[in-house]
């Protein structure tokens, strides 16, 4: 991802900085859907695994990446309580 571009993007719905997320944390995430029952903001399913993710600041939510192009819709958010050990 672009380093100037992710120096730019915020969250939609807190306004809060983004960073990339880190692979160790990916890798969680990643497991998590695999295992099912991971959902988004608007209560449908994630089903494929992220390529790439953002984070904001606060750690609570995760934003996916799809090709180099940030997807920030919050209704496609991912609530990172979802992921049992997913550091705050």
């Amino acid at each position: 991802m672009d380093r100037k571009l992710l120096d730019i993007l915020c969250c939609p719905a807190s306004k809060q900085p983004l960073a990339l997320l880190a692979a160790d944390d990916l890798d969680l995430v990643n497991r998590a859907i695999a295992r099912g029952g991971v959902l988004r903001a608007d209560g449908s399913a994630q089903a494929d695994a992220l390529s790439e993710g953002l984070v904001t600041r606060d750690r609570r939510t995760v934003y996916r990446v799809d090709d180099g192009i940030p997807v920030l819709l919050a209704d496609e958010a991912l609530e990172t309580s979802q992921f049992p050990g997913f550091p705050r």
